[in-house]
Order: structure tokens, then C-alpha cells, then sequence
């Protein structure tokens, strides 16, 4: 359900001219249609994380230069148009029929990707007759019923039993709200450089709870830390929501191959490593790092000298590390 509601108004438009990029090709960059990556940029298009992830890293900008202001220009002109696919079609009976199409649906326990594959419809389609916003012609309505296993008369004598007995009212309701919750900017929580008034603020907080940011690269001996969101990954799922949780790219000559240079390591700003532990050891203070600030890291193994004193540790060339600041590596994935 989360991925039918991301739908918001968006700078991609601006920042894809910015960037000196046409539309048809960030649209086969991104595996889309033209006319997908137009509805997308206008903001009336749902759009899942791993596609807007995908359309960050092409258009090389950050997750929240995505997401516009409540004072952006586009903002009244996206959601005067929601507004009136709100009340498009409201005396027609196309929201009834969605609903009753979604309450059919779901009592046949199929997806929306399942129905809408049956009926021989794109996702997108197929999701706004349910939700009420597209007319639905002769044919489909044929093709429609016999996804589920109807007749086209049989199919309407369903949904005027559910209306009958008031099934579908909650169900078109439920619809409504929705569509009106994207029209209203939330402070968004994520802890991140953006400011109150974001649209789409809690769908930008769902999508970052999904993602982690790189910080570091190998660069020669060193591993380049840079304390910024320029480039996300999707979260492993155990990490999903872990505040503090960042990558970093192994220096894997160093570790003398011990973890892959196709590996991302993940480790916890939150969690203070023990002797054993693997970490990333950090030349500078991490908390008072700014995110255009460059430093060197190395993932070391803690140790402890005889004074009690931990320190890191790397090989090729051997070599003892006291950085200022350790983080306990906690996971290390394949790419």
C-alpha cells in the first residue's frame, strides 16, 4: 500500500534541465516510459523508493533535493490539479466502481500487480480505476470482470450489492483521505537539513528510513570519509530505520582481501566498538564533521596495548591506528 502513495510534487523537472539532461533520456536511464517520467515529474505519477532512488543517483542529486517547498511555485499548481482528480467523476459512479473493483480484489486476495496483470493493464492504470480517477471503457470492463472470474452483468450486480449494503462507503472514503493527505506539507522527521513546510515530507521520512548513506571511498592507502547523503544505497532489511547506520566501500588491499572490494560495510554511529571488533576508524571528531568536510578513515580491527588503551589496526603495511573516532562495523554485504 506505502508504494501506491508515492505521489508528490517534485523538483526532478528542474533539476534534470539543470543538469542539461533530456526527458527520454533519463526515461531510458531509468527504465521508464517518456510518458511514466513525464506524469512523474508533474508530480501525478506513483513512483516506488527503488525507482526514486534510481532517479537520484541519474540526476546525481541527494534525496531531499527532490522534494520542493510548501512557498515552490509548483506547489499550488500540483495540488490544484490533485484537487480536482479528487472531485472528477464524483456524481459518475467511476468511484463506486473502483471501490467495488478494490473490495473485489481484495476479497479474491490478489495485489493490484496480480489484478491488473489478469485484466492485461498497466499498474498504473489499473490503479486509478480503483481508486476512481480514469474512465473505463466497454471493452475493459469485459477484461476486467474476467480477471476475477465474472461476467461484465455480474461484475456490475457485485458492486451493486456491496454499495447496496454500504461496503464501499468506507472504502471510497479511505480513498479520499489519502489523496487529501499529500496535499497537506508535514514537518518531516528524518533529522536531516530540510525544512518545515515539506510536501510529501512523510513519504521522503518513509523513503529515508529505507535508505543509507555512503560515506566512504577508497582513495590510495586511506579510505575518504565524507559525512553527506549524495549516495544512498537500500538498506539491508534487519537495518531499516537504525538511526546512526551509514557505508563505507572496504579498502580491501589494506584488509588483505578479508572483505571484498564489491562489499559494503555497514557500522553504527550509535555503537562503540570492543576489542576484537571490526571498526571504522576515523581521523576526525564524526559528530562535529560537516557534510562538506573530507577525512580519512580506515576499517580497522580494535585492539587493546598494554596500558589498556584501544587502538586500530590495519595490515598492508602493518600498521597502528588512533583515530578519534571508532564505529563498530555491525554488518558486511556483497554488491
Amino acid at each position: 500500500m506505502a508504494q501506491e502513495e508515492i505521489i508528490f510534487p517534485n523538483n526532478i523537472r528542474n533539476i534534470r534541465a539543470a543538469k542539461g539532461l533530456k526527458m527520454t533520456e533519463l526515461a531510458k536511464r531509468a527504465n521508464l516510459s517518456l510518458s511514466a517520467v513525464s506524469k512523474i515529474e508533474k508530480g501525478v505519477r506513483r513512483l516506488n523508493q527503488k525507482q526514486l532512488l534510481n532517479v537520484c543517483k541519474i540526476l546525481g542529486c541527494k534525496l531531499s533535493d527532490i522534494f520542493i517547498h510548501e512557498s515552490d511555485a509548483v506547489a499550488e499548481n500540483w495540488q490544484n490539479e490533485i484537487k480536482r482528480r479528487l472531485t472528477d467523476n464524483e456524481g459518475s459512479g467511476l468511484k463506486i466502481f473502483g471501490s467495488g473493483l478494490r473490495k473485489i480484489r481484495q476479497r479474491a486476495e490478489k495485489t493490484i500487480a496480480e489484478a491488473a496483470k489478469a485484466a492485461k493493464m498497466t499498474l498504473s492504470v489499473y490503479h486509478k480505476i480503483e481508486v476512481g480517477q480514469r474512465e473505463v471503457y466497454e471493452n475493459e470492463i469485459d477484461v476486467l470482470a474476467k480477471a476475477f472470474g465474472y461476467t461484465s452483468a455480474q461484475l456490475f450486480d457485485e458492486i451493486a450489492k456491496l454499495y447496496s449494503a454500504g461496503e464501499l462507503t468506507k472504502q471510497i472514503n479511505k480513498v479520499k483521505e489519502r489523496v487529501r493527505s499529500v496535499l497537506e506539507p508535514v514537518n518531516p522527521m528524518s533529522g536531516l537539513d530540510v525544512h518545515g513546510g515539506l510536501y510529501g515530507a512523510q513519504l521522503y521520512d518513509n523513503a529515508r528510513k529505507k535508505l543509507v548513506p555512503v560515506f566512504g571511498t577508497p582513495n590510495g592507502k586511506v579510505i575518504k570519509l565524507k559525512k553527506s547523503d549524495e549516495n544512498m544505497i537500500v538498506a539491508p532489511t534487519t537495518l531499516e530505520g537504525h538511526n546512526g547506520i551509514y557505508a563505507v566501500i572496504p579498502n580491501s588491499k589494506r584488509l588483505n582481501g578479508f572483505i571484498p572490494e564489491t562489499s559494503y560495510v555497514f557500522a553504527d554511529a550509535n555503537s562503540k566498538p570492543k576489542v576484537g571488533d571490526l571498526a571504522v576508524c576515523i581521523d576526525a571528531d564524526f559528530s562535529k564533521l560537516d557534510s562538506d568536510e573530507v577525512v580519512d578513515a580506515q576499517i580497522v580491527v580494535v585492539r587493546q596495548d598494554s596500558h589498556g588503551k584501544t587502538y586500530g589496526h590495519v595490515s598492508n603495511p602493518e600498521e597502528k591506528i588512533s583515530g578519534k573516532t571508532m564505529h563498530k562495523i555491525v554488518m558486511i554485504v556483497m554488491q
